[in-house]
């Protein structure tokens, strides 16, 4: 067994870091600066993560191919099983023009590109994010503004910044349900400190996102739906995850959003609305009721299927066949230590290929049966299936490739290492690990990931110095979702989705790096505030 060392650089925690930060900073260069595509920056991350670990840090070779074989293959299930069935269904869609028919309904709500991009980006994209999350909400409501004449840079920035909100319930609350199991804190108490973090920023993000689009005087004219929708989805988020728990605090939160912006549109419309393109709004529409549900109908599915899937009974039963796999020369090869935990323990590797529980199956299942409803025989199904693996090609060897990084880093004890770091910082801690999370998101994809990544160091971290441990856990979910704007599988799924080329992919990391750092600024403050000012505030 293998014993992790977070000072392998002359006993010094600081030069330590350094040198585990240098595969990051590499892959901040490649992409931010160099231009290089994300695949390829992964590529050069990950060699350099391999030299580090093994030079450095002594990681033995069996763990560092084994730890990446790991995350390759989490990579690809269950993260790209669910990207996959997401876009078959939306080409499905479009293989017969019922897509055309979804984007006359939303123009036919409004044709105004500003409250378009609220009810695609902001309400329908956290309600997938709330039902199945990993991938699906920035690749489904990316497609659809794209489709419905937004411009694809747009859409693409636009979802990712939107996708923020709702990131930390995602899933049916995966990230908090995962946070609770790994630190012991109470599932409820969890759900509630989250739930004083996350509905601030949901206040925020409606105006923010118009202001980004449409520049501040445009978003003033539509100021009554920012703050109708923001007030509907904060306040429900609110009150499901403080007084019921964070499975459905999603999705009843962009159901409420939804519902009150399309009352509204009702009342009110804009002075000066506008529609996103012209050509678009000249071609919409107006469908028969029926019509339209047939068009809606897979998207119905969709949610029928991973709510259905995530239901207790249902998701015990799908469980029976689920075949846990331990890692070779992995499952409890790597020791982990103080003070990264509090007693010395070995690392579990198993990989649990849940293929019928799965909510990626629930989907694959949606998009079939949605495909049938939409008149689409085998044939043309498995043509267009064929289709979308091809079109995903490069996305998904972009998403393996990061996993396996990721999961180098932390079996290594790269990761562990920029944490300890990190909590050096004493009272700032709180600010701290706010950014602590949002390393865990960007380097991961995945709030959940960076959850397990860093949970229990925010824990023991806040114990000693002094701080409410669910505060700084909390944290760690809540400020983690900025980290996803700008993780490299969040934009190669919104660039397969909209059609973007990859040679923007540089472009819209830069664009969503300096939004995600500033967000990401913003909670780290009001975390502060928590910690230091008003402590009662945390339950």
């Amino acid at each position: 067994m293998w014993q992790q060392n977070y000072l392998a650089v002359g006993g010094n925690l600081w030069a330590s870091a350094a040198v585990a930060a240098l595969p990051i900073a590499l892959l901040f260069y490649l992409v931010g600066v160099r231009r290089v595509a994300a695949w390829q920056a992964a590529l050069a991350a990950l060699a350099t993560a391999v030299v580090v670990a093994y030079l450095v840090f002594g990681a033995p070779a069996t763990v560092l191919l084994s730890s990446f074989l790991y995350g390759a293959s989490f990579g690809l299930f269950p993260v790209c099983w669910i990207v996959l069935p997401a876009i078959f269904l939306y080409r499905l869609t479009l293989e017969n023009g019922q897509f055309d028919i979804i984007k006359d309904s939303i123009a036919h709500v409004t044709n105004d590109a500003r409250l378009q991009v609220l009810l695609i980006a902001f309400a329908f994209g956290a309600f997938l994010e709330g039902a199945a999350g990993f991938g699906a909400p920035v690749a489904i409501a990316g497609g659809m503004l794209a489709g419905v004449g937004i411009n694809r840079f747009q859409a693409s920035s636009l979802c990712l910044l939107a996708n923020t909100s709702p990131v930390a319930f995602g899933s049916i609350g995966i990230p908090i349900v995962t946070l609770a199991g790994l630190t012991q804190l109470p599932l409820d108490h969890l759900s509630a400190t989250v739930g004083r973090i996350s509905p601030l920023l949901s206040l925020i993000v409606p105006c923010y996102l118009m202001v980004v689009y449409a520049g501040w005087h445009k978003m003033r004219a539509v100021w009554p739906a920012v703050v109708t929708i923001s007030l509907a989805f904060a306040g429900v988020q609110f009150a499901v995850a403080n007084f019921i728990g964070p499975f459905l605090t999603d999705i009843l939160a962009s159901l409420a959003a939804l519902v009150a912006l399309v009352v509204l549109l009702r009342f009110w419309q804009p002075a000066d609305a506008a529609p996103a393109d012209a050509a678009v709004h000249a071609a919409v529409r107006q469908h028969h009721g029926l019509v339209m549900l047939r068009a809606w109908t897979p998207y119905l599915l969709l949610v029928v299927f991973v709510l259905l899937w995530g239901w207790g009974p249902v998701k015990a039963l799908l469980e029976r066949v689920t075949l846990p796999v331990e890692v070779p020369w992995l499952h409890q090869q790597v020791l982990r230590v103080p003070p990264v935990v509090k007693a010395a323990a070995p690392l579990p590797a198993v990989f649990q290929f849940n293929w019928l529980s799965a909510a990626g199956t629930a989907c694959f299942f949606a998009a079939i049966l949605g495909g049938f409803v939409l008149g689409l025989g085998p044939r043309r199904q498995a043509r267009v299936l064929g289709e979308t693996i091809r079109q995903l090609a490069i996305p998904v060897l972009t998403i393996a490739t990061v996993l396996g990084f990721a999961f180098l880093m932390n079996y290594s004890g790269l990761i562990a290492t920029l944490g300890l770091a990190f909590a050096s910082t004493g009272w700032c801690f709180p600010f701290f690990s706010a950014f602590l999370g949002w390393l865990g998101v960007f380097v991961t994809g995945s709030d959940t990931s960076s959850n397990a990544l860093f949970g229990n160091l925010q824990v023991i971290t806040a114990e000693t110095l002094g701080l409410n441990p669910l505060l700084t856990a909390a944290t760690n979910a809540a400020a983690g979702v900025m980290g996803k704007m700008i993780s490299l599988q969040s934009i190669a799924v919104v660039i397969a989705a909209t059609g973007m080329p990859r040679e923007d992919e540089s472009k819209l990391f830069r664009w969503a790096l300096l939004h995600s750092l500033l967000l990401t600024t913003l909670v780290g403050l009001l975390v502060m505030l928590y910690a230091h000012v008003l402590p009662w505030v945390v339950p």
